[in-house]
């Protein structure tokens, strides 16, 4: 373009380069801050220079970027593909420099600043109004600005108005350095997931093999004529609950983190009386535990079946392990709404203490210092639930009577079959 060649030579001339600000290095940090450099187009931009371009009644708006050595241009209209010009000879690098919040040039033919100044010989521009975009820390990063090819002037509304759209920029550029923080979070957060997946794969991995010897030769010594003494198989009987109690520690870990890869984005047509009944002959194992029902005709769900399935045993078992009735009793129920499944699955254990059931599905939080046989629980069982139910985008909920019920209430969201 031949306002290059002129640029070479500008320096002979009277025209006067725009000043650097003393902030320059922080300022600059600023605009690097929102990556906006070298972006392409975005109709967001576009529209609000189009907008000040009728409002000004001007030929050519812009909003710029003032690097270390050029004027990038983020958003231009009626400059056809020009994204970019040099710092040095740039009407909005004096805009940046000044302490005004507004820069207006009537007419730069007669404006000692921009004397010879190769853009009005090659780009006609005589007219200039600009503003700068001040970040929350009071870094100048551009302009948002106007030309014309004639000497001419703005009014107050105009002034205005091109003063409101600065600012609907800076907030557009807030919004979107907020959302490059928030992916990057969820980035970071990802990477640390997949971290702890693959730190507790490998964990575990090796810690079952040694558990399970541990266990087998207790067994083993238990059960031979080995000569231990009571207390001697009182120290063996302890080392196998502890191991017991570790592996289902391990065991749980592996559900929690495992739990995302049960969800994926194909559904299961379910018979919701067959997936009671496999639930049920999966964890009831006691004469004096009864499972009841409803409805008790053929209902289908359109769900992730092996998620829902671990769902159900967890909230199941839970209400066998804490039951402190003679006999135990379950109640599962299915509604449906327009819009959601919802399960009910009440007992008549021991129930929840007012001051816990809002914790109950933190990872870790135990409830209840020990279940009907004296364990106690690893807390890992409901995180998992909630963990599960949140990649199903359901949610789950429970109320209680300490010493009378306990009821989980599962809702899921009622997927059309396709």
């Amino acid at each position: 373009m031949p306002w290059i060649l002129n640029f070479i030579c500008f320096r002979n001339s009277p025209m006067i380069p725009a000043p650097v600000p003393q902030n320059e290095s922080k300022r600059l940090e600023a605009v690097q801050k929102y990556d906006l450099l070298d972006t392409m187009p975005e109709e967001s931009y576009d529209n609000i220079t189009s907008i000040v371009a009728s409002i000004c009644n001007a030929p050519i708006a812009l909003i710029t970027l003032m690097d270390r050595e050029r004027n990038f241009i983020k958003s231009g209209h009626g400059t056809r593909d020009l994204r970019e010009s040099p710092r040095d000879i740039s009407f909005c690098g004096h805009t940046i420099a000044s302490e005004e919040d507004i820069v207006i040039v009537e007419d730069a033919r007669e404006d000692e600043r921009f004397k010879d100044n190769p853009l009005i010989e090659d780009f006609a521009t005589i007219f200039y109004a600009g503003v700068p975009l001040v970040d929350q820390n009071g870094y100048k990063l551009g302009t948002l600005c106007v030309y014309d090819h004639e000497p001419r002037t703005l009014n107050d509304n105009q002034i205005d108005s091109l003063k409101a759209m600065a600012k609907q920029v800076m907030q557009l550029f807030e919004q979107r350095y907020q959302n490059m923080v928030l992916l990057k979070t969820q980035r970071q957060l990802h990477e640390r997931n997949q971290e702890l997946k693959v730190f507790a794969g490998i964990v575990t991995h090796d810690l079952k093999a040694p558990l399970s010897n541990i266990m087998m030769v207790a067994d083993l010594l238990n059960d031979t004529e080995s000569g231990l003494s009571e207390k001697g198989k009182g120290y063996l009987s302890h080392l196998k609950q502890s191991s017991a109690s570790l592996n289902r520690y391990i065991d749980g870990m592996l559900m929690f983190y495992r739990s995302d890869e049960m969800v994926t984005e194909e559904y299961d047509e379910v018979s919701y009386i067959d997936l009671i009944e496999d639930v049920i002959a999966m964890t009831v194992l006691e004469d004096q535990i009864q499972v009841i029902y409803r409805p008790t005709q053929e209902t289908s769900i359109i769900t992730n079946e092996i998620a829902l399935q671990q769902v159900m045993v967890n909230l199941v078992t839970n209400a066998i392990k804490y039951s402190d009735k003679e006999k135990t009793l379950i109640q599962i129920s299915l509604e449906q709404t327009d819009t959601h499944y919802e399960i009910s699955v009440k007992d008549n254990g021991q129930g929840i203490a007012p001051d816990k059931i809002d914790q109950v599905f933190k990872l870790f939080y135990v409830a209840s210092e020990h279940d009907k046989h004296g364990k106690q629980g690893t807390g890992i069982g409901l995180a998992t639930v909630a963990r599960l139910l949140e990649h199903m985008n359901g949610k789950i909920s429970v109320s209680s009577e300490l010493g009378k019920w306990t009821e989980f209430k599962v809702s899921l969201p009622v997927i059309e079959w396709s």
